[in-house]
């Protein structure tokens, strides 16, 4: 069984940055794709960054402006999502989520139904 903890969340003021983890168990990350969401009151869930671990290859939205950057340890098979130059309108529940349907493909997708196993979310709250 595939299990998820994200950790990490927390309060920070505008401008700062913070690094959250998600670590995961039940499978070898280095063969799937793996998605960074994240879900503010009232909001549809969004895809922040995702990371096709069987290549390299990252993708994040250009809202973004480059914020954010999804990377893994494989030897801890656990994912990051470094955020830097955090403002209020990033203040949301953050997921991480694997595909384990797809193995060894080379491209990660950002919509939420692509994914199959998800975390249980941290709460990151940016107030000055």
């Amino acid at each position: 069984q595939v299990h998820l903890v994200e950790s990490g969340g927390g309060l920070v003021e505008p401008g700062s940055s913070l690094r959250l983890s998600c670590a995961v168990s039940g499978l070898a990350l280095d063969k799937y794709s793996i998605g960074w969401f994240r879900q503010a009151p009232g909001k549809e869930r969004e895809g922040v960054s995702c990371i096709a671990n069987n290549g390299g290859a990252t993708y994040s939205p250009d809202s973004l402006q480059g914020r954010f950057t999804v990377s893994t340890d494989n030897a801890k098979n656990t994912v990051y999502l470094q955020m830097n130059s955090l403002k209020p309108d990033d203040t949301a529940v953050y997921y991480c989520a694997v595909d384990s349907r797809r193995v060894g493909v080379r491209f990660c997708l950002m919509g939420p139904s692509e994914y199959d196993n998800w975390g249980q979310g941290t709460q990151v709250t940016v107030s000055s």
